[in-house]
Parts: structure tokens; sequence; C-alpha cells
């Protein structure tokens, strides 16, 4: 008992103890923080991180990884890098093993591999265009030693070949409303097709499809993906990182030499000598259709990109949307490349018909190959190109098709090829108006993106229905339909939001039947919401040229007044930092019709339906010569 007391202080102490400390933090305050005014209330903060600086981040800890990563599926005989690499050693490794099925990668791969240090921390070894051709689960072990740290790790990957089906396909056209999560489907239907006592007039095209299933959009490193990331989970069947196309990230800061994984664009066309198509309204470049054939670690490599796409292993056939700008020398206005190579010059010397406008297009009439790009950069969303119009907002590109019209021209094309065809068809602004909170713009894009997928279903039917044809989404976004928007009784803002019954139905008409209604700024339009956003400005109408929601003061980003200044602050929850809305994690909906469609009806990792594609097609990618020979 009398050590117990001895280890307790008396009270008088604790008050003499407590007096003493607050008397130290007084005096401190005083001396290192002089009284905050308005002006310098930043260097106040500043003065007080100083004086209680945060803990310094952990030292990165020693690692072992394998590439590609645990439980990847493989197409047997399908091409890819593999590479080991071990990162943050206290010293070179002493000892290495790397075993795959019990063998040594020189023998099992039956080629020598690379031994490199991108650091004096790291070690890598590196093993470039290989195959697992037989069908099974194959064990991958790797141990380095480096010093006392002993480091060890295992994966297995999963080869399977093609699944019989019952009809196989000839001919495989992927639609991708980038951003199209479901709402944006809702959102269109009713605006095209509208209700009437609450049943749908009529479905999409895309909603008239035999099989429906969801897709999961996470990608190995974040819940929260990209489209480069999410569109080459489609292309490949493998996961990757935000920005990585058909590549698994390494530890080298060179956005070419990461270990690639074989595309569906290089598989079907060394395979079987198929046609492969891209159809985009976005630049070319860009993540979706890039992801069909290019390998690199950064998306926005574009000039690198279109390196690419002029190896004959990685070149579509048929290449229609934006994106000029990373084709014409530097000596052109509006070009981005740092010389003068003209790189149309370059496509038209390897047989490729070339048009730059609407009426070009119409009047070609079916080359074997075709380059369409019809903007320096973006093409201009359906709302401003075919109903606003504005001067301003188009510029020079008053004559750009619509994005059915060069899905029918790539029809007419590939439709010619006596092996098939792949053609990916992209819907991709409806992203790009997502982002910054432009409902209309994006949903009339999807409308867009709805009369090309009815153009295909046409075409399909007529050629008796050997053509799978898969809509879908790369990710989602946070667009949500409360009710409707009406201030027929004088009511404005958030009060003029009607919900429940008060929302009865909008009052689009479509009236010439060409699933566009006439109006867009109606008097009963959607109401509209975003579950992620900056501060930004609403006041429910019509946009009538594309605006940023925010402005740049200092290091945030601010409602922008000049959009819907009249409307009301919406307050934001991102960080100050994010200047537009950003993707979400949910999932996106998936429809689909043709051979090979029944494989679409579960809930579906994204990786999966580059498998269900490759089934449909019953591909063997043991045939062929790697493509891989002419880019290394």
């Amino acid at each position: 008992m009398q050590h117990g007391v001895a280890l307790i202080p008396s009270c008088r102490s604790l008050t003499f103890l407590a007096l003493a400390w607050l008397l130290l933090v007084l005096a401190t305050m005083h001396v290192s923080t002089p009284p905050a005014t308005a002006a310098d209330s930043e260097g106040t903060r500043t003065l007080l991180v100083q004086a209680q600086p945060a803990a310094p981040s952990p030292a990165p800890q020693p690692s072992l990884l394998i590439l590609p990563i645990n439980r990847a599926k493989f197409l047997a005989g399908a091409r890819f890098d593999f590479r080991v690499e071990a990162n943050h050693l206290p010293v070179k490794p002493t000892a290495w093993e790397v075993t795959i099925a019990g063998k040594t990668p020189e023998a099992f791969f039956g080629t020598q591999g690379q031994v490199t240090n991108t650091s004096d921390h790291s070690q890598e070894q590196t093993f470039r265009d290989v195959t697992l051709a037989e069908p099974g689960t194959y064990k991958v072990s790797a141990k380095a030693v480096a010093g006392e740290t002993t480091l060890i790790s295992t994966v297995e990957y999963d080869v399977v070949l093609t699944k019989p089906l019952a009809r196989q396909a000839k001919n495989v056209i992927l639609f991708i409303g980038d951003g199209m999560s479901l709402p944006f489907r809702t959102a269109a239907r009713i605006v095209s097709r509208g209700l009437q006592e609450g049943k749908y007039r009529s479905m999409l095209e895309m909603d008239d499809m035999d099989y429906y299933a969801v897709v999961t959009t996470s990608g190995m490193e974040s819940i929260a993906t990209d489209s480069a990331n999410s569109a080459s989970a489609y292309a490949t069947g493998h996961k990757s990182v935000v920005n990585a196309l058909g590549v698994y990230p390494d530890n080298t800061k060179d956005p070419k030499d990461d270990p690639r994984v074989e595309t569906i664009g290089e598989l079907v066309k060394r395979t079987r000598n198929m046609a492969v198509g891209l159809v985009t309204t976005a630049e070319i470049q860009d993540a979706t259709p890039a992801a069909m054939f290019v390998h690199t670690r950064h998306r926005l490599e574009y000039l690198a990109i279109m390196d690419q796409y002029l190896n004959p292993s990685q070149s579509a056939d048929v290449i229609m949307g934006g994106g000029s700008a990373s084709l014409l020398p530097q000596s052109t206005a509006g070009s981005r490349r740092k010389d003068n190579r003209n790189l149309f010059k370059e496509f038209e010397t390897k047989g490729y018909h070339v048009v730059t406008t609407r009426t070009e297009l119409r009047a070609t009439s079916a080359p074997d190959k075709l380059l369409g790009l019809f903007h320096l950069g973006n093409m201009n969303v359906y709302l401003d190109k075919a109903v606003l119009k504005k001067a301003d907002v188009l510029k020079q590109f008053t004559d750009q098709p619509l994005l059915w019209e060069m899905t029918e021209k790539a029809l007419d094309i590939h439709g010619k090829h006596a092996n098939g065809f792949f053609l990916m068809v992209e819907g991709g602004l409806i992203d790009k108006q997502a982002h910054p909170l432009d409902w209309q713009r994006a949903v009339w894009d999807t409308i867009e993106l709805d009369k090309a997928v009815g153009v295909a279903k046409k075409w399909a039917m007529a050629q008796g229905d050997n053509t799978l044809i898969i809509v879908v989404a790369d990710h989602a976004h946070s667009l949500s339909i409360t009710g409707t928007y009406w201030e027929g009784d004088g009511k404005k803002g958030r009060e003029a939001v009607r919900i429940y019954g008060e929302a009865k139905f909008p009052d689009y008409q479509d009236t010439d039947g060409d699933g566009f209604p006439e109006k867009v700024d109606v008097s009963r339009p959607l109401a509209i919401h975003w579950a992620n956003h900056p501060d930004y400005y609403e006041n429910y109408k019509v946009l009538q040229e594309p605006l940023s929601p925010t402005v740049k003061e200092g290091e945030k980003w601010v409602a922008n007044k000049q959009r819907a200044g009249d409307g009301e602050l919406q307050t934001g929850n991102l960080p100050s930092s994010e200047n537009n809305a950003v993707h979400t994690v949910e999932d996106v909906p998936l429809t689909a019709s043709g051979p090979g469609a029944e494989q679409f009806h579960k809930v579906m990792d994204n990786t999966e339906v580059f498998f269900a594609i490759v089934n449909a097609l019953g591909l063997d990618a043991r045939q062929g010569t790697s493509p891989f020979i002419a880019t290394r």
C-alpha cells in the first residue's frame, strides 16, 4: 500500500505542475506567435506549423512484386511481359530466386531475361514477350535476400482456353458509353422516349437487348478507376492502375517500358486476321480507343500513342473521331506536335483514305482503310453540333458527322471483310460532360450513342445475326434523377424541385420521331443532382455553351459565377483542389445480344468482359506471330 501511495503525487503537487505548465505555454505563445490579423493569418498558420511539425511519413518498406499480379487470368497463348521487382532494399540482393511451376523462368519460358537495378535500392528481372500456352493453374514464387532482409512473394495464375458456345460470333461490336452509369440510360430514355401514365412509350435500343449484366469497375490499386484502367480491363482481361493502358505498372519512370499484356485488337489481328475499327466522339488517342491497342503507363502520351497506331500489329483498319492536333506538323496552327511529321501523310502512305468532314465521309464509298478525324481535339457534343450550332463554340468545325453516321460507315467497310471484325464505338463525351456537371449535354450524347446502337442492331440482323453486340459503360458518374423542375407557380431554385407526386412528368416532345425532343429547354425538365461535385451554381437551365463550373482563386477552385450565376450555390463535397465532378465506384450496366450474349447474365468483374468476347469468337491465342516483336 505504501508503494502505491508513493507513485501518486499529491493534489498540491498536481496544482503546482499544472500552473507551471500553463505559464510556460503562455510564454511560448507570446514569443513565437504575435497576434494575427486578416493580412497575416496565413503567416500565423505557417508559424504554428513550424513550431509543431507534422510527423514525417514512414519510410517505404522493402517489397517484392510479381507482375502480372496474383489471380491474373490469361487466355492460353496470349502474349505478355513477366517481371519481378524488389524495391526499397537496404542493400543489393545477395540471393535471388524465381520459379514458375517449379522451374526457373529461363527454363520455363525458354528465353533469357534481363536483370536491372532501377535504383540503388531495387532489383528487377524482366522477361519480354512470353506466354503460358497450356491451360491450368500456375504457381509463381520469388525470393530476395538483401542483408538481413528476406522477402518472399507467391502468386497464382489461371490460364484458360476459350469455352465452346452454342453459336460462335463472326463479328463483335463493343459500344462503350464513357461514364454512362445507369441513371444516364434512365434519363436518356425519359427524354428520348417519354412516359404515358408511368409506362415508357418505348425502350432505348440499348435497353431492347437479350441479356443484362452488372459490371464491377475497380482497378488493382484503388476502388475508384479511370477510363484508361477500366477500358484496358475490357481490352486485355487484366487489371491495372489509373492512367495505364495495356500494361502493369513497374518502378521505372519510362511510361513505355512497363510490362505489357496483349490487347483484343492485337489478338484478333494476329490469330484470325480480323479487321479492327475504332470510332469515338473523343480524340482517337484518348483512353478508351487507345486501350484497344496501346501499351503505356501514361494515357496522355498522345504522340507516342499515335506512333503505336502506326505499328502494323497495332493499326486499326478504321479510325474515326477527333484528335488531329496529334497528327498535324508543328508548323500547322493547332498542332501539338514538336516536330514537322505529318501523320496524315504517313497514314495515307500505309493505304488509308483520309477524310476530315462529314461531307467527305458521306462521299466516301467503302475503302479498305479509313482515317476520319473531324476536330483538333474532342469532337463537339450532339447538342452543340446538331442543335444549338453556335459559331463561337464550333469555330471552324461546322461539318462534323454524328456518331451513328460514323458507325454506319465503319460497318460498310468492315462488312466486306471475310474474316470478320472487332469494332469499338465510344460515346466518349458523356463522361466529358458529366465531369463539368452538364447533364443535358451528357444525356443528349447518350441518345446519340443509342442511335448508333440501333444502326448496329439493324445491320447485324441483315447479316444473319452472327454479330455479338455489347453496350456497357467503363465506370460510373454520380448523376441522380430527383424528379422534375417547374417554376409554373412562381417558385425558383431548390423550392421548384418537384418530388414524388408533384414531379409529374417532364414535357419533352419528340414529334418527328428522330429520338431527340424538339426543345431542350422545356418548362418542366428533369431535376438532376450530383452525389459529388465542387462548389458550383445551379439554375436548372440549359447552358447555351459549355462552361466550367469552377474558376481558380489562389490554390482553390471556387464556383464560376459566369455559369448559372443567377442560380443557387451548391456547396461542394470534394476537396477544393478538384474543379470537376469525379468518377464514382458503383457497378455499371451491360446489355448484349447476338452469339455469346448469354454469357452476360450476372454480376461480373470488368476483366471477364474480355473473356466473354474471346469465347464468343472462339479465338485460339496459340496461333499467329507475337504482336510484340515489332514494338520492342
